[in-house]
């Protein structure tokens, strides 16, 4: 059975860029619906279904990051990917912050901007996707309920970061077993290079802090393999 192509909502008001990029997603399996400024990607997206978002920061009429934030309000999961001729990092920063999956600094090859994409879809696809029912889950005397990003225990409720809670879904769901450390980077980083593997070993250490107040909790590492939590059965 053929199955749909992934829907791209494209804002890029470069015309020679836009219509390049556009272009070459078709020719790569995605069908792709080209915007040249936020607004009317912003109409686009309120009138019509799409799978991945990419945005150019600096548009008419409403930025990239305007853009995010108005689409963030209403979808928590689908994928945005910034581009931008500004490598700054406070502008690097800013887009994580108002919630890009990835940022790309221009110029790129399309050949980078395929593999970005195909990243994050991946890893997107290893997390709960919207209208995924389940999502709270009672770890030892903790419940955990990955939608509103929460962790409480006798009422008393605890808000985690993004990584946070992605890290404790994937562990959540790997209860008891192991949780391989390139999985859980390419599912929640994109990418299982050193950088990210010393950031993913922070969030640990986080999450272990988080649960010390049920001594039979415990995050193990399995060395060179990844992690395992341990956690008594319901």
């Amino acid at each position: 059975m053929k199955t749909s192509p992934i829907r791209v909502l494209l804002c890029e008001d470069d015309p020679n860029l836009g219509k390049l990029l556009s272009d070459y997603l078709n020719a790569k399996g995605f069908s792709t619906t080209w915007a040249q400024d936020g607004a009317e990607g912003l109409k686009l997206y309120h009138r019509e279904t799409f799978d991945f978002i990419i945005l150019d920061v600096m548009m008419p009429r409403k930025d990239g990051f305007e853009v995010a934030t108005e689409i963030r309000k209403e979808s928590k999961q689908i994928p945005i990917l910034f581009l931008s001729a500004r490598g700054m990092k406070e502008d690097t920063l800013e887009g994580f912050k108002v919630g890009a999956d990835d940022y790309m600094t221009k110029p790129f090859s399309m050949e980078e901007l395929l593999v970005r994409i195909k990243a994050i879809l991946r890893r997107t696809a290893s997390l709960p996707q919207e209208g995924e029912e389940v999502t709270k889950f009672n770890i030892g005397k903790f419940e955990f309920d990955y939608n509103i990003q929460q962790l409480s225990l006798d009422g008393n409720e605890h808000r985690l970061t993004t990584k946070e809670n992605e890290l404790l879904f994937l562990l959540v769901k790997h209860k008891n077993g192991l949780l391989e450390r390139n999985h859980a980077l390419s599912a929640i980083w994109g990418d299982a290079n050193y950088f990210n593997g010393r950031s993913m070993d922070v969030y640990v250490a986080k999450l272990r802090k988080h649960l010390k107040e049920d001594n039979r909790l415990e995050i193990l590492n399995v060395h060179g393999k990844g992690f395992k939590l341990i956690a008594p059965e319901a």
